[in-house]
């Protein structure tokens, strides 16, 4: 079955987006930070020096790598970077300085903006990333005082709307992190499409507490196209979310499994109610039923079921049916489209989708071999609408950020005392999935292992379970039977 209409032929650039928003209300709030609130006037005329500052330092097509906390700047590099004609690369600021360092090295920017904590982090490691030229601090009276004193920048790069825009780094199955190449048709049209998916109503007031480095920012763009405002929290914290609900009368929000939990228990020990919001989002990771159900009760709100990911730049599908500006199907190994009901792999093609993977022209034509993208999930048609069914990826969502099994595995196979080792995703009323490890292993105990993973990698991708087998079961051709090892260890602790 497939889902599709034509793409408008012009496609904005993606700063286009603001500048729109700015010129038909210019007065109007659009971004609201703590205790720093900006019109659509004030955030154009700052993304406007930000890309003079660029243009004046950095060329064309240069990447511009962010590491930093939710805050201000982060929505003016959004805009800013793409319209000095260079790309914006966001580094996941709660990895490790060495997993930051890897991926710098990858990206090869000329310009890295960040906190001055995080960069002092990564100063140790500057020669693993020699192209970098220029750092600049986010939080320190210089970044307000350059912006303050900057010219704007004047006329536009020579920009097509395939050229790059962002460069995002994905969790992948090879151990290698892949960067999606989005480009401002991609994140435009993901931007429009939402727009049909999730309604901007003229009254909405859009929250997040996602961290901006990952794709879930475009929802702030989505807004904007509507000249709506988008208030963004620094980092989740459940009583600091619903006061800005409540102070900023928010009416939209997307939240992860973790965040609705503690968002709920905040409400039921406080007795606090939320009148003004009307819609939550969620498909970062699946909200278990229970969950679901027990947010229905309490907030009495709309909840959206998005499916995207990092590669089709944001959300494709709504309550199971595509936008009309991307093309969804489900097949079988041949390519050939499976039955309704039937399981399949799910490929999606459209202006949406990624330009393929940064400097890496193998894993590109793999993923859109037969000329669709794939996206490595399994899913159905049911009545029309798209079930996700599993993912055939070994990626793993746990509380909204995305692990693959490879790399912790790597890092369980390096302790000396561990024999082999498979990690899994198993259900979890709080993280959504949860990482547990299945390890075959001689006189060590989970806490050591769980500390060993810590060590050398974020917090977010350590084990919340260890699980001891004698052998990790695998198939005729030696590998591992990932189904059955979720089997094993979700009856092993008793879920």
């Amino acid at each position: 079955m497939t889902v599709a209409v034509a793409v408008p032929s012009r496609t904005l650039l993606l700063h286009e987006i603001l500048t729109f928003a700015a010129t038909r209300t210019p007065d109007a709030p659009a971004l609201v930070v703590g205790d720093v609130t900006r019109t659509f006037a004030e955030l154009e005329d700052r993304v406007a020096r930000l890309a003079g500052v660029l243009a004046g330092n950095a060329t064309p097509g240069d990447r511009v790598a962010v590491v930093a906390d939710n805050c201000p700047a982060w929505v003016e590099c959004y805009y800013g970077v793409p319209r000095a004609g260079m790309v914006l690369t966001p580094i996941n600021q709660r990895l490790t300085p060495n997993e930051q360092a890897d991926l710098l090295a990858l990206a090869e920017p000329t310009v890295l903006i960040g906190e001055r904590t995080r960069l002092d982090a990564l100063a140790p490691l500057a020669e693993r990333f020699p192209s970098v030229q220029i750092v600049a601090a986010l939080d320190e009276d210089g970044w307000d005082a350059m912006l303050a004193t900057a010219p704007p920048l004047e006329g536009l790069p020579d920009q097509r709307a395939d050229d790059p825009a962002w460069l995002l780094f994905t969790s992948g199955t090879t151990g290698r992190p892949k960067g999606a190449v989005l480009t401002h048709t991609s994140l435009v049209t993901a931007v429009v499409g939402a727009s049909f998916g999730r309604p901007v109503h003229p009254d909405d007031v859009f929250a997040t507490a996602f961290p901006l480095c990952h794709v879930a920012g475009f929802n702030v763009m989505v807004f904007h196209l509507h000249g709506r405002p988008a208030v963004v929290l620094a980092r989740f914290h459940a009583e600091e979310f619903a006061n800005a609900v409540l102070t900023q009368e928010v009416t939209a929000t997307s939240l992860a499994p973790t965040m609705l939990v503690a968002l709920l228990d905040h409400l039921d020990t406080t007795g606090t109610d939320l009148p003004t919001l009307r819609l939550v989002g969620f498909g970062s990771s699946p909200i278990p039923p229970a969950v679901l159900r027990r947010a229905v009760d309490r907030l009495g709100v709309t909840f959206n079921e998005g499916y995207g990911m990092t590669e089709l730049s944001g959300t494709a599908v709504f309550e199971g049916a595509p936008h009309p500006l991307v093309s969804v199907r489900v097949v079988d190994d041949a390519m050939a489209d499976v039955g309704p009901g039937e399981v399949g792999e799910i490929v999606v093609r459209g202006d949406q989708v990624t330009a393929g993977y940064w400097q890496d022209p193998v894993a590109t034509a793999e993923a859109f071999a037969g000329g669709w993208f794939h996206t490595g999930d399994l899913g159905r048609w049911d009545d029309g609408r798209l079930r996700v069914v599993d993912r055939s990826k070994d990626v793993i969502i746990t509380g909204g950020e995305n692990v693959m099994s490879r790399e912790v595995e790597d890092v369980l196979h390096d302790h000396p005392g561990v024999t082999s080792a498979a990690v899994v995703g198993i259900p979890d009323e709080y993280w959504g999935e949860a990482i547990c490890a299945i390890v075959v292993a001689d006189g060590v105990a989970a806490e050591e292992l769980v500390t060993h993973v810590g060590e050398r990698l974020a917090g977010f991708k350590k084990p919340k379970h260890v699980v001891f087998v004698e052998a990790l079961p695998v198939n005729a051709s030696g590998k591992v039977l990932k189904a059955e090892l979720r089997r094993l260890a979700t009856d092993h602790l008793g879920r």
